[in-house]
Formats: structure tokens, sequence, C-alpha cells
């Protein structure tokens, strides 16, 4: 997993709630590209069509509040979001994300610094997030240990198969 990530934002609101993120109607379709099509559609149907590999979804407090759903993480990660930065997450969203392989990283005023499109450049190791128009470096929380294994991993799941093959190697 790649520490520094750099790329366009877009900003979001307050309170955007799992049924935003990916509406319920859509959870029948397993698709991971069609998946990503319909990401944040309950917030504006334009925003999957117009984002690009690598951009970052930024917003404000509570991001991922509602249902423990986990296709809104799986949603914004074949959107092809590289990071989500927040004022603050729900618990159960982010610890979703993190064990799917998506970074969350939380950065108190975020959502009132940056625009729209602006280009931005976070390093997760050094707690650091430049906005790159105007220089201004914001300080994020830093993951624990284990969030940042998992993520390294790609998720849980890799994980957890790593370790129970190193398990079976040793025996």
């Amino acid at each position: 997993m790649d520490t520094k990530i750099s790329g366009k934002v877009i900003v979001l609101g307050n309170n955007i709630d799992t049924d935003q993120i990916y509406p319920g109607r859509f959870l029948e379709i397993t698709n991971a590209e069609e998946i990503g099509k319909r990401c944040l559609s309950g917030v504006s149907p334009e925003i999957a069509e117009k984002f690009q590999k690598g951009d970052i979804v930024v917003a404000g407090t509570n991001f991922g509040c509602g249902s423990s759903r986990e296709h809104a993480a799986i949603a914004i990660i074949n959107m092809g979001s590289s990071v989500v930065l927040a004022d603050s997450f729900a618990r159960i969203f982010f610890r979703n994300a993190i064990n799917l392989g998506l970074p969350l990283i939380t950065c108190k005023g975020i959502s009132s610094k940056v625009k729209d499109g602006q280009l931005v450049e976070l390093d997760i190791e050094a707690g650091e997030l430049t906005v790159k128009e105007t220089g201004e470096v914001l300080k994020t929380d830093k993951l624990g240990d284990y969030a940042m294994s998992i993520l390294e991993a790609g998720g849980i799941k890799p994980l957890m198969r790593e370790k129970m093959r190193k398990l079976k190697a040793d025996q």
C-alpha cells in the first residue's frame, strides 16, 4: 500500500449515510464495475460518472452513518477512490472500510479547507495533508499499527490468509 497519496478531491457534506453512498435498490448488483458506477448516487447521480480513478472523497462529519452495509465501502473502492478523508466517520463504516482495504483518514476541519477539484497530497505515515493550491498543511489522525497492517495486506481477508499460510508452513 502506498502511504503517500495525491489526487483531486470531491467534497461532500455532513452525515452522508450508507444509503446515499450505495442505495439499497442496487444491492443485487454483483459486478464490481457496475457497483462503482452507482457509488454516491444517493447524493448525486453524476458523481461516479465524473470521478477519475485515484480521486479522493472528502466529507464532513459522520461519513458512513446508517446501516452497516459493506456495499458502501465496496462501491467507493470500485468507483476508484484511493482514500476517503473526513472530519469524522461512523464507527461501523470505518471498520468495514479498513477491513476491505480502503484507507479512511480523519482530518478535523478538512471539509471546510478544500474545494472540489483541488489537488491534495496525503502522507498517511506522517499524518499530514497538503493542499497543493494553497500550500496549507493539515494534521490528520494516524491509523494504528493493526489497521495499517490490514491496509498493507489489502484487507482483512488477505491478511488472515497470509497468517494461515505462515501458520501451516511452520507446522
